[in-house]
């Protein structure tokens, strides 16, 4: 797998309920859990055979702690060396335990790179995976020169000062609903390849902000979620003022500034394509090193073939950012499960879209 993310294909689908919410016993609560790891020492998230994942890690908490064993989904499966400031992941339990007890319960279960930050109560109608409506992806690149070896798990080091000037110019090609196909490895292994960015930018910044997010490692639960579910971390912008996202960067984040030694890439969609984050910033590695005209990522989103794209970036340099959720998910019910969906389920067979990042 890669910087997996398996999102939402846009379509207007009917709200589909998760299938084991539909075949759930009295007295089953469903938990959303927010995380952030480091990915170095993880295959991805996903479980594989005889190799270390984020996935496992959880589940096997889980299980510790309530005896129950059970499948945990999350918004988006990352790739090996993949990091996540705001990983969101559900599962249904009959343990009695109170929420504001779960986050620590679990923690003492997980290993010391992956850290749980909240814990709530949803809606039985919740899918970490398919419930979302928007996704943020962030990618850190070092371009100045020597990068500080303790850097080097948690960005891309580049050789070449990049122009990011010319790098946020070609990301805003980016905007709108497209089909991403060329930035999709192994195409077609999903229903559409069409995704709507809204968001994509590009500057640079002076460091250890970039870590930095609205939950302030609080470690804080609640009864209830929240709409911005995980790492509410968003470049400066007036649409992302307006949403109360903030940025860690806003008095540095100049793209024509080359004093800094950071290039971040921001994007925010209703979901991403297999390898699809990777793939763009390696296109715009090469716009920003001279390579190709500004305009040449207009050039690789009309032609529909990876080949026209630039290399796939390397998987340390991407973080999953934060996740979005109706609001209407983000409580626990009032009704049955039986009054809250149409009776549909999303097995494994149903959903609408696997993709990894």
């Amino acid at each position: 797998m890669t910087e997996a993310d398996d999102a939402s294909d846009g379509s207007d689908r009917p709200a589909l309920m998760p299938f084991e919410a539909l075949r759930s016993p009295p007295g089953t609560r469903n938990i959303m859990l927010t995380l952030a790891y480091d990915g170095t020492a993880y295959s991805g998230w996903q479980v594989q055979p005889a190799r270390p994942s984020v996935q496992s890690c959880v589940e096997y908490a889980i299980e510790k702690l309530t005896g129950e064993r059970r499948r945990v989904y999350c918004a988006g499966r990352t790739d090996a060396g993949v990091h996540a400031l705001g990983q969101v992941a559900n599962f249904f339990t009959l343990s009695p335990i109170p929420v504001k007890n779960l986050r620590a319960a679990l923690q003492t279960a997980l290993p010391e790179d992956v850290t749980l930050i909240s814990v709530a109560e949803v809606s039985m109608g919740f899918h970490a995976t398919f419930s979302a409506i928007r996704k943020r992806y962030r990618y850190v690149i070092h371009d100045a020169g020597i990068c500080p070896p303790f850097l080097k798990r948690y960005c891309a080091p580049c050789r070449f000062r990049l122009q990011t000037d010319r790098m946020h110019e070609a990301a805003q090609y980016l905007l709108g609903r497209h089909d991403f196909r060329c930035f999709e490895k192994e195409f077609p292994n999903k229903e559409t390849s069409v995704r709507h960015i809204m968001e994509a930018t590009v500057c640079r910044t002076s460091g250890w902000g970039l870590w930095d997010s609205s939950h302030q490692w609080s470690g804080t639960s609640s009864g209830s979620g929240r709409k911005n579910a995980s790492a509410d971390i968003g470049l400066a912008t007036a649409e992302s003022a307006a949403r109360g996202f903030s940025s860690p960067w806003s008095s540095d984040g100049n793209p024509a500034d080359t004093t800094q030694p950071f290039v971040v890439f921001e994007v925010m969609a209703d979901g991403f394509l297999y390898n699809m984050v990777r793939a763009i910033v390696g296109t715009l590695i090469d716009i920003g090193r001279g390579k190709r005209p500004v305009d040449y990522l207009k050039y690789v989103i009309e032609s529909m073939d990876r080949s026209a794209a630039g290399m796939t970036a390397v998987p340390q340099g991407l973080y999953m950012v934060q996740v979005e959720y109706p609001d209407h998910l983000m409580r626990p019910d009032t009704k049955g499960v039986a009054d809250s969906g149409d009776g549909e389920s999303m097995s494994d067979e149903t959903r609408p879209d696997g993709g990894d990042q």
